[in-house]
C-alpha cells in the first residue's frame, strides 16, 4: 500500500480585529482563530499579536484594529476554505494569508512591532537612567519611540498593510 505524503506549506497569516473585542476578550479572539485553523486541518506554529493601529479608513465602523500574525502549516487547497471562514466571521475583519516557505523558524520567532517598541523603550530608558537623566530627558526619549512606532517592521509604511488587507478582500 502506497500512501501519498500531503504537501504542506509553511503559509503566514495575518488577521484584523476590532481592536475593542480584542482588548475585551482576548481568549475569545484567539479562540476563534485557532478553531477556524484546526477546522482546515492546518499545524498552526506560532500566534501572537502583530500590532494594535489606527485603520487608514473605517471597517464596519471600526477605526482601530489589532493585527494578529500566526504562521500554519497547511495544504494548498485549505486556504480557501480558510478565506471562507474569515469572511463569515464577525469576529475578523479581514485577513491576508501568505505563502512563507522562505521564511526560517528564527524569522517567525522574530519581533513584531509591539514587542520591538517595548524593547527599544527599556532599552532608551536604561540608557537615560545611566546617564543619570531626568524626567525632562525620558519624557523626549519616549516621544522619539512614538515616532520609531509606526516605522518599526513595516519600513515606514503604515497603512501598506491595511491596503494589501483591503486588496485580498476584493
Amino acid at each position: 500500500m502506497v500512501t501519498m505524503v500531503k504537501n504542506r506549506r509553511l503559509y503566514e497569516g495575518l488577521f484584523l480585529v476590532d481592536s475593542a473585542l480584542a482588548s475585551a476578550d482576548w481568549d475569545a479572539i484567539i479562540k476563534a482563530i485557532t478553531t477556524m485553523l484546526e477546522k482546515a486541518e492546518v499545524e498552526i506554529v506560532s500566534i501572537k499579536k502583530w500590532d494594535d493601529r489606527k485603520l487608514a479608513y473605517d471597517i464596519r465602523g471600526v477605526s482601530r484594529g489589532v493585527y494578529i500574525l500566526c504562521y500554519f502549516r497547511a495544504d494548498g487547497g485549505k486556504i480557501q476554505s480558510i478565506e471562507r471562514d474569515v469572511h463569515l466571521s464577525e469576529q475578523i475583519m479581514r485577513a491576508l494569508i501568505l505563502r512563507a516557505d522562505h521564511l526560517t523558524q528564527e524569522d517567525i520567532d522574530g519581533k513584531t512591532p509591539v514587542g520591538a517598541s517595548k524593547k527599544e523603550d527599556i532599552e532608551r530608558s536604561e540608557q537615560t537612567l545611566e546617564a543619570g537623566g531626568t524626567k525632562e530627558e525620558d519624557k523626549e526619549v519616549s516621544e522619539g519611540t512614538d515616532e520609531q512606532q509606526g516605522k518599526a517592521g513595516t519600513g515606514g509604511e503604515e497603512s501598506g498593510i491595511d491596503d494589501a488587507v483591503e486588496a485580498v478582500e476584493q
